[in-house]
């Protein structure tokens, strides 16, 4: 019987708990841990089995992993990715790809040289409800995408109670909506409808504690090779719901997920009925499914889900808007004398 590929899971912090939780659901590879914080090592190793534990990273891939998801603070991304690719990884890269694109175009390079397998978790390539719009879409049944309109938001404290402690409050280590929540929703329109060419944002600091980093945003956006699909990007992590949705007009209808609802649906007449898919789908699920997206590529039978050179360009993106919000370009409303 063939061996399981082992995989290093770097951080298990919240989000590297549930890679590992779901990539343990899978039953398809060996796993180990590397993690800094000696009490939260532990905890997570008790909780889960773990026997292999390192506090550094050079003794972690002295045991030879065939691949790593990286799950630090994505400031620590590039440079992590690159010493794992150097010894032989696969890797998974948990989202966002960076705060920067220092050292991303000799990653991608050295992957290539060395015929490693590469992705980024961006979980909404893994949703099957999304997967399912899409093929939809690029069926051509609809017509073409015309415009994309995106709301999404959540209560941050509740489903993120430490956010004032770790990375989230610093800019410099990935921190705020720009670079947290937004590039989820960003990346999903452009595998929908192609990629972002140019924006306008703006946005603020309203309401979470403890934190200055912006936790609304409003983003105007062009996409497709022509910049011929006009986006907007309305997101908050402070509002009671925990709700997304992901508009798509086409020509010939009206296309919609909605994330709190596991469903998509399309309207084509005026005053018509939506008709709609259902999916049963637990939040552990998605990890589980790019889990196994992920191993599947290793093993030849897929693409990587979202590669870097895609991951890049979000990380472009949300840069840029970062970047375009903190300068606001407001035109001032005409007065009755102009």
């Amino acid at each position: 019987m063939k061996n399981k590929p082992h995989l290093l899971i770097i951080g298990v912090g919240s989000i590297g708990e549930r890679h590992l939780r779901c990539f343990q659901a899978t039953d398809r590879v060996d796993l180990s841990i590397c993690e800094l914080n000696e009490e939260l090592r532990n905890e997570v190793g008790d909780r889960y089995k773990i026997s292999e534990r390192f506090d550094n990273l050079e003794t972690a891939l002295e045991q030879k992993p065939d691949a790593a998801l990286i799950a630090a603070p994505a400031h620590l991304h590039i440079p992590l990715a690159q010493t794992c690719a150097e010894a032989g990884c696969h890797l998974l890269i948990e989202k966002p790809l960076s705060t920067s694109t220092e050292g991303i175009a000799e990653l991608i390079e050295f992957i290539a040289k060395e015929k490693l397998i590469a992705s980024v978790a961006f979980v909404f390539r893994a949703h099957p409800v999304i997967q399912a719009m899409k093929n939809e879409i690029d069926s051509g049944r609809f017509g073409k995408p015309l415009q994309v309109v995106t709301l999404s938001g959540q209560h941050f404290p509740t489903y993120r109670p430490a956010y004032r402690d770790i990375y989230y409050n610093n800019h410099a280590a990935g921190g705020g909506l720009i670079q947290d929540g937004l590039p989820h929703a960003m990346n999903a329109v452009e595998w929908l409808v192609g990629p972002t060419t140019r924006i306008m944002a703006d946005s603020a600091h309203l309401k979470l504690e403890g934190v200055d980093v912006e936790d609304t945003v409003n983003v105007i956006s062009r996409h497709g090779a022509n910049g011929e699909v006009l986006g907007s990007f309305c997101s908050n992590q402070h509002q009671a719901a925990n709700e997304t949705s992901i508009t798509v007009i086409c020509q010939n209808a009206t296309v919609r997920f909605e994330y709190q609802r596991n469903r998509w649906g399309f309207l084509i007449e005026p005053e018509g009925a939506w008709e709609y898919q259902e999916f049963t789908i637990g939040r552990d699920d998605l990890f589980t499914h790019q889990a196994n997206a992920f191993l599947d590529a290793i093993e030849g039978k897929s693409d990587p889900a979202c590669t870097i050179t895609e991951a890049e360009h979000t990380l472009k993106t949300c840069l840029t808007i970062l970047k375009s919000s903190q300068q606001a370009p407001w035109t001032p409303i005409l007065s009755s004398d102009s």
